[in-house]
């Protein structure tokens, strides 16, 4: 069982309402507690989140829900993590923060920068996953329109570029709705749920921000338990923070300090929706990060410290990673300094 916060369900039952729906009614169809229409703090099951969206759109005629409440949506559903994310110095330090901390929000969903599946060059693409079977048509409408439009309001509230949008399903709404909701071409029956992105927007710097808040969100965020579902990647990631620069990163090192065969840790991280290479990357980046912009520490150093052989891979890597060069991440911070 997945649980995911309420919050998931914000705008739901205004959205029903509107259109003559008995939200109440669709809640106690599928058994999802009532309360969770009108608090963001409980914790339900996502397939009941899920089939409330299917069961409503249904007898509502309504094939575009999903989309309508993702759009009446606002960032600040995601609690700490939207402060956290409103107040960090870029969107690529934004997105980074989404990545590692969206388990406070969902426990087995999560939002991942990864290469393009496309090969484009300048273009970078933001990955939502989850467990187990695909969820249903609605619920990944809602959730992709979502943080299309968190995106937005990073890029300052205006389109930012969007190359195009791949959802795991077939179509449930006319196409042209979906083009009008993403501003992008959409294609339907795709492997995974990805945004496409320019990747110049990464090294776009963030207005009103204060580190003193993001601060605090930050320290909230890091106390909170990984919950069912993330102990693995938790595990992983803190004995790869241990050995970066100073120990073995290679996976069969890694399992045998957890006592698991090397096959059957990457199983377990599979199921957690994610693997070993990119449980290191995300530790690589964030140590990067720390080196290059709190540090005059040389270039080649700090590609030594977090594993790579050349300093020309941290430069690839910082490209991949924020949409610039460790020259410029360190300018940049300099200047915020």
């Amino acid at each position: 069982m997945s649980l995911v916060r309420s919050a998931g369900l914000q705008k739901f039952r205004q959205v029903v309402e509107s259109l003559g729906g008995d939200a109440v009614g669709y809640a106690r169809r599928v058994g999802l507690p009532v309360e969770a229409l009108d608090t963001d703090e409980l914790l339900v099951e996502d397939s009941k989140l899920a089939a409330v969206l299917e069961v409503a759109a249904a007898d509502l005629g309504c094939p575009d829900l999903g989309l309508r409440v993702g759009q009446a949506q606002e960032l600040g559903l995601l609690g700490p993590l939207a402060v956290a994310i409103q107040h960090s110095p870029s969107v690529a330090d934004a997105l980074e923060c989404t990545s590692r901390y969206m388990f406070v929000h969902a426990r087995d969903q999560s939002v991942s920068l990864v290469e393009d599946p496309e090969g484009d060059r300048g273009v970078v693409a933001l990955r939502y996953t989850f467990p187990g079977v695909r969820p249903l048509p609605q619920a990944t409408d809602m959730t992709v329109l979502f943080l299309h439009r968190t995106v937005m309001f990073l890029a300052g509230g205006r389109q930012y570029g969007l190359k195009s949008v791949d959802l795991p399903h077939d179509p449930v709404a006319p196409r042209q709705r979906y083009e009008e909701a993403f501003g992008a071409r959409v294609r339907f029956g795709r492997s995974a749920a990805v945004l496409r992105l320019p990747s110049s927007l990464l090294s776009r710097t963030l207005d009103g921000v204060d580190a003193t808040v993001r601060g605090l969100a930050l320290a909230f965020l890091s106390r909170q338990s990984p919950g069912p579902g993330k102990a693995v990647t938790s595990r992983v990631r803190a004995v790869l923070e241990q050995s970066l620069g100073t120990g073995s990163t290679e996976l069969a090192d890694v399992a045998r300090v957890l006592a698991v065969h090397p096959r059957t840790l990457q199983r377990q991280l599979a199921v957690e929706g994610t693997s070993f290479a990119a449980v290191l990357d995300s530790v690589r980046r964030a140590r990067a990060r720390s080196y290059l912009t709190t540090t005059t520490m040389p270039f080649v150093q700090v590609s030594n410290l977090v594993g790579f052989a050349e300093q020309a891979v941290l430069t690839r890597c910082a490209r991949r990673w924020w949409g610039r060069t460790p020259s410029q991440l360190r300018r940049e911070a300099r200047k915020r300094d």
